[in-house]
C-alpha cells in the first residue's frame, strides 16, 4: 500500500466531523451523569469548532471565487462551488438548532425555567429536510456524495416525534418515539446480513482471486461493526429514558464510540472533499504536499502486509528478467544486411 495513494483519497471533512462528534459525545454522557459541571456551552465547543471550519472554509472559497473569475472554468468550479453553498446552508441550520438546543440544556440546569418551546427549538432542524431532499436530488444528478443531506432528510420524522414528546404533546413511550429509527436501523440490518451472505458465497467459490474474496469479507466485517454498535446504543438509551435501566449515560453510550471509531478510516480510502474548501482548488494530499515538499519522500514509501511469499518473489524475478532481456532485443541497433548476389552483378 502507498502512503501517497492512501492519502490522496482522504476526506478531510468527513474526519473532521467524526473527531468532533468523538470527542462531543463523551462531554455530553459526563455532563448528563453529572460527573462534570462544565456548562453546555463548553460541552458543545467541538460542534462549534466544526461549524466554524464549515464557514470560514466557505468564506474564503467565496472570497478567492470573486476575486479570480479565471479559476471557475477550472474543471467542475460551478458545480464545488454550489456544493459548498448547499452544505453552508445545512450546517447553518444545524448551528442555530445546536445553539438553542444547548440554551434550553443549560437553563434546565441551572433550574432558570426553559426559554423556547421544543418545538420552536427543532424548527431549524425541521427546515434542514427541504433542504436535504433538494441537495439529495442535485447531489444524484451532479454524482456528488451527499451523506450528511441524506441521514437529515431520512430522519425527519424521527425529528418531529422527539420534539413532540420532548414539549409532552403525546405521551408515548420512548421506544415507540424511536419507531422511525427502528425502521431504518431494520433496513441496516437486512444490508449487513446480505454483506454476510454474499461474502460467505464469495469464500466458498474457487474462480474468485484472493484480493477479491478479502474485500467481500473486510466490507461485510466493517458493515457489522457498525450497525450493531449502533443497534446495542439505540437499545440502551431506549431503556435508559424509560427508566428501565440505571445505566449511567457513559456506559449507554460506549457502544456509538465504537461507531464513530470504526467510522473514522471511512474517510481514506474514498473520494476526497471539495476542492474548492478554503479555496485551495486542488486535492488535500496535493496541497499539504506543495506546502511540505519534505513530506513527498514519505509520501511515495510503499507499505507491505503480511509476510514474504518466496513464490512470488521467483515470479517477480522470473518477470523481471524477462523484462530486461525483452528491453535489451528492443534496445538493440538495428544492422543493414546487404544481399550477396546483387542483380547489376554480372553472372
Amino acid at each position: 500500500m502507498n502512503l501517497k495513494s492512501l492519502f490522496q483519497d482522504f476526506n478531510p471533512a468527513k474526519f473532521l466531523i467524526y473527531i468532533c462528534l468523538l470527542v462531543f459525545m463523551p462531554l455530553l454522557a459526563l455532563r448528563l451523569d453529572e460527573t462534570i459541571s462544565i456548562t453546555y456551552w463548553l460541552v458543545f465547543s467541538p460542534l462549534w469548532l466544526w461549524k466554524a471550519m464549515v464557514m470560514f472554509g466557505a468564506l474564503f472559497a467565496g472570497l478567492v471565487w470573486w476575486r479570480h473569475p479565471e479559476y471557475r472554468v477550472e474543471g467542475e468550479g460551478y458545480v464545488d462551488m454550489k456544493a459548498i453553498v448547499i452544505c453552508l446552508a445545512l450546517n447553518s441550520l444545524l448551528f442555530v438548532f445546536e445553539i438553542m438546543v444547548c440554551d434550553q440544556l443549560q437553563n434546565d440546569a441551572q433550574q432558570s425555567g426553559r426559554t423556547h418551546n421544543w418545538l420552536v427549538v427543532f424548527m431549524p432542524l425541521f427546515l434542514t429536510a427541504p433542504v436535504s431532499i433538494a441537495a439529495c436530488v442535485w447531489g444524484f444528478k451532479h454524482d456528488r456524495g451527499l451523506e450528511l443531506e441524506a441521514m437529515c432528510s431520512i430522519n425527519i420524522l424521527q425529528f418531529i416525534f422527539i420534539a413532540l414528546r420532548l414539549e409532552e404533546l403525546i405521551t408515548w413511550n420512548w421506544a415507540a418515539v424511536f419507531i422511525p429509527v427502528w425502521i431504518l436501523t431494520c433496513l441496516m440490518c437486512l444490508i449487513v446480513l446480505y454483506y454476510i451472505i454474499w461474502s460467505i458465497l464469495i469464500l466458498r467459490a474457487p474462480d474468485l482471486m484472493a484480493e477479491q474474496r478479502r474485500a467481500h469479507l473486510k466490507a461485510a466485517v466493517g458493515a457489522l461493526a457498525l450497525v450493531v454498535p449502533l443497534l446495542t446504543f439505540e437499545v440502551l438509551l431506549v431503556h435508559r429514558l424509560d427508566q428501565n435501566n440505571d445505566l449511567p449515560y457513559v456506559a449507554v453510550f460506549c457502544p456509538l464510540y465504537i461507531t464513530l471509531i470504526v467510522l473514522i478510516p471511512t474517510s481514506f480510502g474514498q473520494r476526497s472533499g471539495n476542492h474548492w474548501w478554503f479555496g485551495i482548488r486542488k486535492d488535500f494530499c496535493t496541497f499539504i504536499l506543495d506546502i511540505c515538499p519534505f513530506l513527498r519522500e514519505y509520501g511515495n514509501i510503499t507499505i507491505e502486509f503480511g509476510g514474504i511469499d518466496p513464490q512470488s518473489d521467483e515470479e517477480d524475478s522470473e518477470r523481471d528478467f524477462f523484462g530486461l532481456t525483452k528491453i535489451a532485443i528492443i534496445e538493440q541497433p538495428p544492422r543493414i544486411v546487404m544481399p550477396i548476389i546483387s542483380i547489376e552483378t554480372p553472372d
